[in-house]
Formats: C-alpha cells, sequence, structure tokens
C-alpha cells in the first residue's frame, strides 16, 4: 500500500466516516478508529472537539493539507466579502488539485496532487505543476496529451462511484475540463456533511 493510499484510509478511520465516499473504504466494514482502543473512544464529543473534527475532516478532505496551509486559506475567506463558510468552500474548490479531482482525470485527491505535480495538466494551454494553484471561473482544464493514455486517467474517467459536478464541464473524449463558476457549499458534491461553520466558530476560539 502506498504511503498517499494508507493516508486515505488512515483519515476515513480517524473520522469515522466514508470521506470521499470510495467502495474500498475501511469505515465500510468498520466504523470505530484505528487501534486497539479504536471502539472506546466514541463518548459524547465537547463542542471543541466537535469544532476539531469539522477541521480535520474538510482539511483531509482535500489532500490532507497542512495545518499553515489551510489557516491561510482560511484567513483569505475571511477576508473576502459574503459568508466566510461559503469562501472558504470556494477557494478549496478552486485548488487546481482539486478541479482535477472533480473532472474525473484522476481518482483521488491525493493522486490529483501528484498528476499536477507530475506536470501533467495544461490551465489555458500553458503547464501548470503546482497543486495550489487558484483556477478562475472560464478556465480550461486539460490533460497533456502525451498523459492522456495513462492507464490511471482511462481508468478514473469509468468510476461510477462519482460524477462531476455542474460547475466543471468536462470532456473526456478531449481530456478537458472548465471550470464555469465558483460552487457554494450546497453544490459540492461532498459523500459526508461537511461543516464549516464549525470550522469558523474552531478558528474564532484557536
Amino acid at each position: 500500500m502506498t504511503k498517499r493510499t494508507s493516508a486515505k484510509y488512515k483519515i476515513d478511520r480517524r473520522m469515522g466516516e466514508n470521506i470521499w465516499g470510495r467502495a474500498k473504504s475501511p469505515v465500510n466494514r468498520r466504523e470505530y478508529g484505528p487501534g486497539q482502543h479504536g471502539q472506546r473512544r466514541k463518548g459524547k464529543m465537547s463542542d471543541f472537539g466537535l469544532q476539531l473534527r469539522a477541521k480535520q475532516k474538510l482539511k483531509g478532505y482535500y489532500g490532507d493539507l497542512t495545518e499553515k496551509q489551510f489557516r491561510r486559506i482560511f484567513a483569505e475567506a475571511e477576508r473576502l466579502r459574503g459568508d466566510t463558510g461559503e469562501q472558504l468552500i470556494g477557494l478549496l474548490e478552486r485548488r487546481l488539485d482539486a478541479v482535477v479531482y472533480r473532472a474525473k482525470f484522476v481518482a483521488t485527491i491525493f493522486a490529483a496532487r501528484q498528476f499536477v505535480n507530475h506536470g501533467h495538466v495544461e490551465v489555458n494551454g500553458k503547464r501548470v505543476n503546482i497543486a495550489s494553484y487558484r483556477v478562475k471561473d472560464g478556465d480550461v482544464i486539460a490533460v497533456r496529451e502525451k498523459s492522456r493514455q495513462l492507464a490511471s486517467v482511462l481508468e478514473a474517467t469509468q468510476l461510477a462511484e462519482r460524477d462531476v459536478p455542474d460547475y466543471i464541464e468536462a470532456d473526456h473524449s478531449k481530456m478537458t475540463a472548465t471550470f464555469v463558476r465558483t460552487p457554494g457549499l450546497s453544490d459540492v458534491p461532498y459523500a459526508v456533511m461537511m461543516e464549516p461553520n464549525l470550522v469558523i466558530e474552531y478558528y474564532a476560539q484557536n
């Protein structure tokens, strides 16, 4: 098992939820946490515990971002006009690795980060290898021509366990996707409930 796959399963088990809706998630077999004491951890959570869990879940969903990265994105969301929770989701969904994942060019968000870092993706015809690159409405994201026949890419486009959301227009015959608009929380097809309001509460107190 690769380090990235291991991390993905570890996050699912730690949260006790199948965060990405994957058929092979270990949570489908047992919902308690990892380790010999995992089954004993199901007590009632404090408000702080719920807030921390909400933050960890959202941070983990986008490839287990570092705390520094996530806090920086949150701080930017706070500075923008409008609802901070909605702005936070919008900024996270505009990351290039998130768009590549949503467009079903790869199977997981972890693979998306690696795929971008290895130079397989172009934005508006120019190669971009920074996973955190922020796309804009109307940007066209494409798999580079020499990478379009990779087995991992072809397999990902056929995945039945998730669909491309309506704020992205994907053409898998050309391996391109257009980022139509920045989504709000209700537009994003999370497999489990995300609670950015609790993330806001967490950072307000810490």
